[in-house]
């Protein structure tokens, strides 16, 4: 968006160029502007309490708890904190702040004035941190409880939706509600019209019902359509959402004594054409629209047990390089939308990282390595769904191995360098090596490893690759077991990356994004795969039609007294 603030200029080191974006993804408690987070004992409850005149960008107020990106930004920062910081909670309670209503989801004049890409943007990460909640509840044993104590409208009710048991008040005027459709001319960010059915298993036609109908619904016939799991009157509302919250927090298997870890500020340096944190930088060349990612390996050996793990905190190598890619994956996404290639590299010994895998995996009951296989996990899925064309580039002093291998086989394309570089003898050949991280903890969003859905349909070759775990293979051999795209040799490799780059820069952007949604996920549909297919193809469609944004659309008609003007033909 044009009215985006914008940080300090670029240090005078800095190529010229234009002042770095303003979105920055990291925050913490004491800047929470829209939520409080308060815990006691294995109970945490985080309150919603949007300030009106917080917006990230000027234009809008933030009325009747309604949100912007800034919200979500804090809502994804506190699940990453209760993760991680606060292992004892086991039930998290998400309630509203205000009086009568819980959420009433995007704020209508921010999405309105926000450009296509900005609201598509904003819907995946919305969806993304939903993703992260349900996560929470299936995996880590931390239950999330919707305590709607007020009307739950659009998004509201898809943040509701999120959690694994919903809680209404039943006051006669509380009610849950889909209204986008009517009011807006738009879908609910596509993950309400999912949940609905694929999650609360609401029947079509009831869905279909209540997801045109502008007032929702409440009392006992919200919990018979299955739209939330009970209602509660208003006297007996605060005992029992604590008695509901002691309940679930009781079925939790995360320790009871443990000491979390902090998530520190990240160190990261951001200017014009260079992003740089402490293992990953990326290199930002808007003239070949690309952002060439490099990942550090581990800088030292894998800590002897978990216990060395926990006292290295958030500085233990697999936690700090999936917080430092997954910052940078979102910062390019909303900042730099014109760099449409992304080439991954990674520099270091591939020893080191499969040392560090297996120090999870052998741990696999300590919470902490649990909750770092999860967060690498959630980042990888984050790059699976982003609209941007990925290559990897495997080349001498490379470590594409375990977790780091998951990016190149996360890729649209990938090189493997045949050989040496004439330069640089002493660097070694490049390989690739097949660790048990990618044999099953990293699951994509169609709930199969990257090594499956890339050889779906050919188990004779899966089974050939498994069976080269831990054995390093050489671009040849690569290329040869599918891990790989190409392998070209030194005198080939220059000319063939080129050619690749400048090709896709050539496409046409929109094709591009609908090519590798449709490409990435094939295999089994899930709740996932459908939210981020439908959010590439449908919602990208109808927020660029004229009936949703034109000058006499319904996001722009609403709240003025006129009606919107709709081209009635359907296509």
């Amino acid at each position: 968006m044009s009215d985006l603030p914008t940080e300090a200029p670029a240090a005078a080191a800095e190529p010229p160029g234009p002042a770095p974006p303003g979105v920055d993804f990291r925050t913490e408690p004491s800047r929470y502007r829209h939520w409080r987070l308060s815990v006691d004992g294995p109970v945490a409850t985080l309150t919603m309490d949007v300030d009106e005149h917080g917006g990230i960008v000027p234009g809008y107020e933030l009325k009747l708890n309604s949100y912007d990106l800034g919200v979500d930004i804090e809502l994804y920062d506190a699940v990453q904190r209760l993760r991680f910081e606060h292992p004892r909670v086991r039930a998290v309670v998400v309630t509203g702040g205000k009086e009568k209503v819980f959420c009433a989801g995007a704020n209508i004049r921010m999405l309105a004035a926000s450009d296509h890409g900005w609201k598509v943007n904003f819907c995946k990460f919305t969806n993304e941190t939903r993703g992260a909640i349900e996560d929470a509840s299936a995996h880590s044993g931390q239950t999330w409880i919707a305590a709607v104590n007020g009307t739950a409208s659009g998004g509201g009710y898809e943040l509701a939706l999120a959690c694994e048991h919903l809680m209404l008040i039943d006051d006669r005027s509380s009610v849950v509600s889909l209204p986008e459709l009517p009011l807006l001319g738009v879908l609910p960010g596509t993950g309400g019209l999912t949940r609905v059915l694929d999650k609360r298993h609401v029947r079509r036609d009831r869905a279909d019902y209540f997801a045109t109908r502008t007032e929702g619904i409440g009392g006992r016939r919200a919990v018979q359509w299955r739209l939330v799991d009970e209602v509660v009157p208003r006297p007996a509302w605060e005992e029992t959402v604590a008695r509901r919250a002691g309940e679930l927090a009781a079925r939790s298997d995360r320790p009871r004594d443990a000491t979390g870890i902090t998530l520190t500020p990240l160190t990261k340096t951001r200017g014009a054409h260079t992003i740089a944190y402490r293992y990953v930088t990326a290199d930002l060349d808007p003239q070949r629209r690309t952002a060439e990612i490099s990942l550090q390996g581990p800088d030292g050996d894998a800590p002897s047990d978990m216990a060395a793990a926990h006292a290295l905190g958030a500085d233990f190598w697999p936690l700090a390089v999936a917080r430092e890619l997954d910052d940078l994956v979102l910062d390019l996404r909303t900042n730099e939308t014109e760099l449409g290639t992304w080439l991954l590299r990674t520099r270091g010994e591939a020893a080191r990282v499969l040392a560090h895998d297996a120090l999870l995996l052998d741990h696999a009951d300590d919470w902490l390595a649990r909750e770092i296989t999860l967060y690498l996990k959630r980042t990888l899925k984050r790059l699976d769904v982003t609209s941007r064309s990925v290559i990897a580039l495997a080349e001498p002093g490379s470590c594409f191995a375990g977790t780091l291998l998951e990016l190149l086989l996360a890729a649209d394309r990938s090189f493997a360098l045949d050989g040496v570089f004439e330069e640089e003898p002493e660097a070694g050949c490049a390989t690739v090596t097949v660790g048990p991280m990618n044999l099953g903890p990293l699951p994509m969003g169609n709930g199969l490893t990257r090594l499956a859905t890339r050889f779906l349909g050919d188990d004779v070759a899966l089974t050939a690759v498994e069976a080269v775990e831990n054995m390093p293979q050489t671009a040849a051999a690569a290329e040869e077991l599918g891990l790989v795209t190409f392998a070209p040799d030194d005198i080939d490799w220059a000319d063939e990356v080129r050619l690749t780059v400048e090709e896709r820069a050539g496409f046409s952007p929109d094709a591009l994004t609908g090519l590798e949604a449709n490409y990435r996920f094939p295999g089994p549909e899930t709740l996932e795969t459908k939210i981020f297919g439908r959010l590439s193809a449908w919602q990208n469609w109808i927020f660029y039609r004229p009936n949703a944004s034109g000058p006499d659309g319904a996001l722009r008609a609403y709240g003025t007294g006129r009606r919107a003007a709709f081209d009635r033909k359907r296509v």
